[in-house]
């Protein structure tokens, strides 16, 4: 019979992030971005279907047989929570499997920028963490939550699909509900959560014109809201946020969010030098009065040009985050290359000859990671 835990197990041995579970294929698992099979056979329809049946509880087998598709939790002992999707493909069970840390990693574990320590202290407006599926995001925003557990005494409520770190209340009272089980959707538990009395809301995704106008509506109440996005890029980020609202009522949408956003960070995760893990290159826009302008006037397309030049205001590009990170001995010139958005600015970064570094190929995606691996 399929041992799923087996194989989580293997999986966490190998130093994975990732367990990818396809009826044809071996069982594979995801190592520093890139996915090598497990030994064993190919994986069966059978063998598919019994490891959900381990993994899920009824009344989530129940709503995968409704609905073809089922994101949970699941807390496995000596490997800690894991996130798990099932989805149907080519009318078979698929499974991935996201192993997060049994504990949840510190901002300065992860070497994340120390503007996450202030943006999460702030007592309201709007945070946005995005990045590419995989890149990290609700990692960084345990690693806030958990910053913000032991240096305030504040109310925080999680919604979160599903619950991925559990945060025992240290300092502050952390309530945190998952969709399915504690509430219907989002935006359903943003109407009555200021009748819970937070301090601090932290919204798993804006996914939908719902959730991004309750977030707004609740940010504009004087609260701090965390939440995430899917975008390559810092000004990215607000033209998805936008794009969710009908073009009738956009003009509003950038005035509200010109008012509460705090900032936006986006993180992509690229290889370490030395070791076998990886490490966050985040690209940081602070909202200042010239962005704050800049979305007002809608004119997003400028806010790139103001991050280049803040850098002494905290600003920093994906570039020159990257460049950081080497001149640091932390990643290698080749990955600069391989994760970098703009090769002659690198080369401007770096004073690389043009000839030199023209013959290295520019930017790109891939190896994402979506835990703390060391």
């Amino acid at each position: 019979m399929m041992d799923i835990f087996d194989l989580i197990t293997q999986a966490k041995d190998r130093g994975g992030s990732d367990l990818h579970m396809v009826v044809d294929s071996p069982p594979l698992v995801r190592v520093r971005g890139s996915l090598e099979p497990l030994d064993g056979a190919a994986l069966t329809p059978q063998d598919n279907i019994a490891a959900l049946s381990q993994l899920a509880e009824p009344r989530d087998l129940e709503t995968f047989q409704r609905e073809l598709e089922l994101d949970f939790g699941f807390t496995m002992p000596g490997v800690g929570r894991l996130r798990c999707n099932a989805a149907q493909q080519r009318g078979a069970v698929s499974l991935a499997i996201r192993l997060l840390p049994p504990d949840i990693p510190t901002i300065d574990e992860l070497e994340l920028p120390q503007i996450c320590k202030e943006l999460v202290m702030r007592p309201r407006g709007l945070v946005v963490v995005t990045g590419p599926t995989g890149s990290g995001k609700s990692t960084t925003l345990g690693a806030m939550i958990q910053h913000l557990n032991h240096n305030a005494a504040k109310h925080v409520v999680t919604i979160e699909d599903p619950i991925e770190y559990v945060h025992p209340s240290i300092r502050c009272a952390v309530t945190q509900r998952q969709l399915g089980t504690d509430t219907r959707s989002f935006s359903q538990a943003l109407k009555h959560v200021l009748r819970q009395n937070p301090d601090v809301i932290m919204v798993g995704e804006m996914r939908d014109l719902e959730t991004a106008a309750a977030v707004l509506t609740v940010a504009e109440t004087g609260h701090l809201v965390l939440t995430t996005s899917h975008a390559p890029s810092t000004h990215q980020a607000l033209e998805r946020i936008i794009d969710l609202f009908p073009p009738h009522e956009r003009h509003l949408a950038y005035t509200r969010l010109a008012s509460l956003l705090m900032g936006v960070l986006c993180q992509t995760l690229v290889p370490r030098a030395a070791t076998n893990g990886r490490i966050a290159a985040v690209e940081i826009m602070l909202a200042n009065t010239a962005v704050r302008n800049l979305i007002r006037e809608e004119k997003l397309y400028q806010v790139p040009n103001v991050v280049r030049t803040s850098r002494d205001e905290g600003m920093l590009t994906l570039d020159e985050s990257l460049v950081d990170l080497y001149k640091h001995e932390k990643i290698t010139r080749e990955t600069v290359y391989d994760y970098c958005a703009d090769t002659e600015e690198i080369e401007r970064l770096l004073g690389a000859r043009p000839r030199a570094a023209a013959k290295r190929k520019a930017g790109g995606g891939g190896g994402m990671y979506a835990c703390f691996l060391s």
